[in-house]
């Protein structure tokens, strides 16, 4: 459904995009992830045609964002991270304007208006005011307003941002049902792991304008080398060959009388692994979640300001290790 080849973006001497290539398959919820300037918002804005690139292209649905943009606006749905609903009008309103933007037929409208509301749960308020939505209701209307024409593809920027866990829980149902419902592929943007892992099919890391892994959550999650296990001693701690002398232990970190253990199957290997070590003040064990994965990738946050030298520096050790 999407295609994107060597693409550039350069503003000066600075690359927010520098040679990204990935592809997107059809009714894939393909999830966008990384710190804030990693380049998500600008891939976005090209695959929506509102910017064009520096170098290389984009096919949308089979169509170039620069020689077919109508052919490309035609194809997409946009929900920005910003709401954008007139307050004042009701969400039935809302939505009639931009069928009319759209030039969705006369003898369509009507149905199609009821279609997307039903989707999205809101059949009920359509003739309250959206000033008087919560929050999450706002979401959901404006992912009506982008599903109206029957999009190919739908791009949500940051769906959840700002809604109660509860709220959240809501949409990322509704989301799914969208897939399903409308047969729809969905470039999803988020700072919500939960989230990402909960959604999407495929997950793209991106930093410093490039794809710097991108695999399903489960194998992303799998690469970690399996379950955590972290013991705290009270004395000296044993030796990396302690650990590593059995087969279902992947790797080990040792961090002053703490040792991190990324071991198979931990219900069933813990007793063999702990039986002779000495001096074991606490034992905690979980299994690797997409927060693992980008604390590993990223130091302590997303913003990429990791004493360690960053996203991309990071990544590097996480692959070697």
């Amino acid at each position: 459904m999407i295609i994107v080849k060597n693409l550039v973006k350069k503003y000066g001497d600075f690359y927010a995009l520098n040679g990204l290539s990935f592809e997107v398959n059809e009714n894939e919820i393909f999830g966008l992830l990384g710190p804030n300037g990693a380049g998500k918002t600008t891939l976005i804005h090209i695959l929506a045609t509102l910017l064009k690139p520096t170098k290389g292209g984009a096919v949308v649905n089979g169509y170039d964002v620069l020689h077919n943009a109508t052919k490309v606006r035609e194809s997409i749905g946009v929900v920005f991270q910003a709401p954008s609903s007139d307050d004042i009008l009701t969400g039935y309103e809302n939505l009639k304007i931009h069928a009319l933007l759209y030039g969705i037929p006369r003898g369509t409208r009507e149905k199609r208006i009821s279609e997307v509301l039903k989707l999205v749960g809101l059949e009920g308020r359509k003739n309250d005011q959206v000033k008087k939505y919560s929050g999450g209701m706002r979401r959901r209307l404006e992912i009506a307003r982008g599903l109206l024409h029957h999009p190919k593809v739908l791009f949500l920027d940051e769906p959840t941002l700002g809604l109660d866990p509860q709220s959240r829980e809501s949409m990322w149902t509704y989301i799914k049902e969208i897939v399903t419902e409308e047969k729809v592929t969905i470039i999803l943007t988020t700072h919500y792991m939960e989230e990402a892992d909960m959604l999407c099919d495929r997950i793209g890391f991106i930093s410093n304008g490039k794809i710097i892994a991108l695999n399903s959550p489960s194998n992303l999650k799998q690469e970690m080398g399996g379950d955590i296990v972290k013991i705290n001693f009270i004395g000296d701690i044993p030796s990396t060959e302690t650990f590593t002398r059995f087969d279902f232990v992947h790797k080990v970190e040792l961090e002053e009388n703490t040792a991190i253990v990324y071991m198979d199957e931990v219900n069933s290997n813990m007793h063999s692994l702990i039986k002779d070590l000495k001096g074991v003040r606490t034992i905690e064990y979980k299994k690797p979640t997409l927060n693992d994965v980008f604390l590993r990738l990223s130091g302590d946050s997303l913003s990429g300001d990791s004493p360690e030298g960053g996203f991309m520096q990071r990544y590097a050790q996480y692959k070697k290790s």
